[in-house]
């Protein structure tokens, strides 16, 4: 039997809800065409749509809340076709009857997706290097709710080219292509979100996925916009926690998110409410979660608490904003113990980040440049490890300025788009407890540009950045892991990807790039234990930058009936940066040492992905991805390199039900480094339901997924207390979101 652990009051008020909305009634049966425009993106009603009725030659405009009708029809197939300034062209075929007829959701695409127009014709047509990732590694509206999980990187797991780094239910981190650490940059609506998720396996992402209305990961050269490490990724959470358009109502939405495994809850709810010329944004999240069970038992000291506010306002003139928002995040969660390596009883971890942002846009005319972007962000991030007895055996504080400014421009000529700007950041880092690194503050500025360009068939993109990056300890000393001092670095990366049609629907492209990556504070100065984390670590405070080239080609096929990608990447570092277990025990706590190094390095292997409407309403799909990461001169293999994985389903879809089972399989993993435990593959099933309705002029969404069906015994490669006990056993989740304006 599945308990959610909720108060009797909490369990009749959520049912109550369920059942209200679940006992929707049909309309009365009559002549008439009854429709919803829904925005695929947010799940909000869409106004002022041109509904073409094509047989009939008859045209409506929807209405304030996304209403239509079309009166004295009779039974027949027909097409409508939704015209809208800020949305894809949609064609809709349905078919019509006066007897069954009830109120029909249509879903449209926002032109802000720089993704192709639908047309009638079985083409695709591709505008950059950005429209391949936007269909490849994008999760929105339904999709996205389909996929939601407990933390960022679960919700991604089953992304193409992703894995997911794991020490328990909340401390976990998306991995792409074998690459982690601060290789990939998580952002909320492009700001930087401050942790330490990077830097270490037991420490989580403070990002709470459940309130996104998109997840988008960014690679090729518009990632050099943000970050200098071409070679990686960033994941974008989209909130609009400041507010980027006004309404003439009041949106929000509400819902709530529970699984069996670990008995956890999440409820959430979060409006926008405009009093023009202003908007206003809040979001208010909880979750609960108990410890997560197993086919061998229960994992202890995997609990989590986390609560989640954030508000924020915008002001609007003419096509001018600024805007404001500030966000509270605090999580409370265990890291299990009781194996070689870990303490005896876990250890317990409490963090809060506050985060304030700043957001100025300008519309300039007769300019070269259409809008300057002026960003600022303040955050304040507080981590601290406790033992079983309640002693604080680690505690971190980061205070961290982020600001940049930008110069966009829009078509000219041959340039499709452009982006040039600065960017600052100043971060001071304090240590306390056992941990004895050296507090220091670093300091970075960087100048980038990007740009794309279509040369008749030919697309190419191509993008720089240049970096000056200062880190420096409080105090200069000789120490055990060598002389601690200021260090300067200065660093250049550089990407370019071109894009060319085979055929109107079959494209091949190519991107190179060099990255370049400045070694944190941790892995120069690190000195000491780390419990949590089950090691001893050590930095080294010589480490010159991480540096790397790479080269990717990617073939892309795209219309109606068929989606597939295959996509090949070799990547050469010539100094890779990567804490390696020495094989050796710091005695007098007993915990393994781990030594930072820079080494030579390189990765190769390839995805593929397919999505294949094959009959009517029945959809195949299939993606695979392989990663190879071996040390350069021995050709052995580096730590944590995930293993071969493929992702298979049969899915039914129509407007307002999609349904089907899907399996997860993964090789063993024997190609591993010096003292890292290998793996056996696995082959796991679930199954899964959504379906859409609307209640009282309301939307409702109620997705159900029965994960690990057969309560299979299995491993993930990148989990850390993978030798104590495997993955979850069988789980059923349940999401439900409630989409409102009044």
């Amino acid at each position: 039997m599945i308990s959610f652990n909720l108060s009797k009051r909490n369990r009749l008020f959520y049912f109550a809800v369920l059942f209200i909305n679940l006992t929707t009634s049909a309309f009365s049966a009559d002549n008439t065409l009854r429709g919803l425009i829904i925005d695929i993106e947010t799940n909000k009603p869409v106004p002022l749509v041109t509904v073409e009725l094509i047989e009939k030659n008859k045209l409506t405009i929807s209405s304030d809340s996304g209403y239509f009708t079309f009166n004295n029809l009779t039974d027949g197939n027909y097409t409508l076709k939704f015209l809208h300034i800020s949305y894809k062209e949609k064609l809709y075929k349905i078919n019509f009857s006066v007897n069954t007829n009830k109120l029909i959701i249509f879903y449209l695409e926002p032109n802000s997706i720089e993704i192709s127009t639908v047309t009638i014709t079985e083409s695709d047509e591709v505008k950059s290097y950005d429209d391949l990732l936007e269909l490849s590694n994008s999760l929105r509206g339904k999709e996205l709710l389909k996929e939601l999980g407990f933390t960022l990187a679960s919700t991604l797991k089953n992304e193409t080219g992703l894995s997911m780094r794991s020490m328990g239910s909340a401390p976990s981190r998306p991995v792409i292509r074998g690459l982690g650490s601060d290789r990939i940059i998580i952002t909320e609506d492009g700001n930087k979100t401050t942790d330490l998720s990077a830097t270490s396996p037991d420490h989580a992402v403070t990002v709470e996925p459940f309130s996104s209305s998109k997840i988008e990961i960014i690679r090729g050269p518009k990632l050099l916009t943000r970050t200098s490490t071409s070679i990686g990724g960033l994941i974008n959470v989209v909130k609009n926690e400041i507010p980027i358009q006004i309404h003439d109502e009041i949106f929000g939405e509400s819902g709530f998110y529970a699984e069996s495994v670990n008995k956890s809850f999440l409820s959430s709810v979060q409006t926008e409410i405009p009093f023009s010329p202003f908007t206003t944004r809040f979001e208010f999240s909880k979750n609960n979660s108990l410890d997560i069970n197993t086919p061998e038992g229960k994992l202890k000291n995997t609990y989590s608490n986390n609560l989640n506010m954030s508000g924020g306002i915008s002001f609007f003139r003419n096509s001018d904003l600024i805007g404001f928002s500030a966000r509270q995040y605090s999580l409370e969660y265990g890291i299990p113990g009781g194996f070689i390596g870990a303490h005896p009883y876990g250890a317990n971890i409490k963090l809060f980040r506050q985060q304030a942002n700043f957001l100025t846009q300008f519309k300039l005319d007769n300019f070269f440049f259409d809008e300057i972007n002026l960003n600022y962000s303040f955050a304040k991030y507080r981590h601290k490890e406790f033992e079983h007895s309640g002693r604080i055996g680690s505690e971190f504080k980061i205070i961290n300025n982020l600001g940049h400014i930008e110069f966009k421009h829009a078509k000219r000529g041959i340039l499709s788009e452009g982006i040039f700007g600065i960017n600052i950041e100043n971060r001071n880092f304090d240590i306390g407890g056992f941990v004895f690194t050296s507090p220091s503050t670093s300091f970075n500025i960087s100048v980038y540009g990007y740009e794309s360009m279509n040369l008749k068939n030919l697309i190419v993109e191509n993008a720089f950045r240049i970096s000056f990056d200062r880190t420096s300890p409080d105090e200069k000393k000789s120490s055990k892991i060598g002389f601690i001092r200021k260090r300067n670095f200065f660093n250049y990366s550089a990407s370019l990807a071109f894009i060319y049609p085979l055929t109107n629907i079959v494209h091949i492209g190519m991107n190179l790039s060099k990255s370049s990556r400045v070694p944190t504070i941790e892995e120069l100065f690190s000195e000491g234990p780390h419990l949590a984390a089950y090691s001893y670590e050590i930095g080294n405070p010589d480490l010159k930058s991480e540096s790397g080239w790479s080269s990717e080609i990617f073939i892309y096929h795209k219309f109606t009936k068929l989606y597939y990608n295959f996509n090949f990447f070799y990547y050469s570092f010539s100094n890779y940066i990567l804490p390696r277990n020495s094989g050796k025990i710091n005695y007098s706590i007993f915990l393994p040492i781990y030594v930072t190094q820079g080494v030579q390095a390189r990765f190769y292997g390839f995805e593929y992905q397919f999505d294949w409407n094959f009959i009517d309403n029945f959809f195949v799909n299939n993606s695979f991805s392989y990663t190879i990461g071996e040390l350069t001169e021995t050709n052995k293999s580096l730590p944590q390199i995930p293993p071969a994985k493929g992702i298979s389903s049969l899915e039914y879809r129509s407007d307002n039900f999609i349904g089907g089972i899907k399996s997860e399989y993964a090789f063993s993993q024997n190609k591993v480094d010096l003292f890292e435990m290998k793996t056996d593959g696995y082959l796991i099933f679930s199954t899964f339901i959504q379906y859409t309705f609307e209640y009282f002029r309301q939307i409702n969404t109620l997705n159900i997924q029965v994960e690990n069906l057969t309560n299979k015994i299995y491993r993930n490669h990148l989990s850390r207390i993978k030798s104590i006990l495997p993955e979850p056993g069988f789980n059923i989740r349940l999401v439900y979101k409630l989409f409102f304006h009044l």
